[in-house]
């Protein structure tokens, strides 16, 4: 079995950043994507990208099947939202297995929440998304977008097993098309693709991350 890299492994935080400085856009304006609003915050930034990894996007709907479209359900994340999350989700772990570790925490609060300093969304790199039909309907891709472990017994690792025929296939339409474009998925979570950020350089074997933490004003 190949070997799960966790966003909570040293060898990410240690990737060193070259910023471009290439700008978020909103992926809403720029047209081409079916966006769900499940995600929706007040000032918008759920909808922003960098303007390269929206490029791929576009890129990889293009490869879909005839009928098939992306649904973009979340890119941009800011800082304070991303430890916002990671520490919710540390503290129901310490709660459910008090004799964790922190550094055991630590850890397994990473299959699901990037640690704040690293997380690719708050780069503007990453995205979750998934398949629609025509009509705009969601398909099933084996859990609901965003299922934790716990909650789905693990059928939200990407090559988990248990799922069925119709979502396994789903699955690998939605990242055979998005490896081709040069995006990287989170294999913990099917829905999580990035390109530029750390997690997307060290498994692309790139020397340094071309997108750090960005603020979105």
């Amino acid at each position: 079995m190949t070997e799960i890299v966790l966003m909570s492994d040293p060898r990410i935080a240690a990737v060193p950043v070259q910023e471009c400085g290439e700008r978020l856009v909103d992926v809403r304006r720029e047209g081409g994507l079916l966006v769900d609003a499940r995600k929706q915050d007040p000032a918008g930034a759920f909808a922003h990208l960098r303007e390269g990894v929206l490029t791929r996007l576009l890129q990889a709907q293009d490869l879909l099947p005839s009928g098939l479209r992306l649904l973009f359900v979340e890119g941009y994340r800011p800082l304070s939202l991303q430890r916002r999350y990671f520490e919710e989700y540390a503290a129901e772990l310490r709660a459910e297995h008090p004799r964790w570790s922190a550094e055991e925490v630590f850890s397994a609060a990473g299959r699901y929440v990037s640690p704040p300093g690293i997380a690719p969304h708050s780069a503007g790199g990453a995205v979750d998304l998934t398949l629609a039909d025509p009509e705009g309907r969601e398909l099933d891709l084996g859990t609901r977008l965003n299922a934790s472990p716990e909650e789905s017994a693990g059928a939200c690792y990407t090559g988990a097993d248990g799922i069925t025929a119709e979502a396994r296939r789903h699955r690998i339409i939605l990242g055979s098309a998005l490896r081709a474009t040069g995006l990287v998925n989170y294999p913990t979570e099917w829905w999580h693709w990035s390109y530029g950020d750390r997690y997307w350089a060290l498994l692309s074997g790139e020397p340094a991350a071309r997108y750090g933490p960005k603020d979105l004003g």
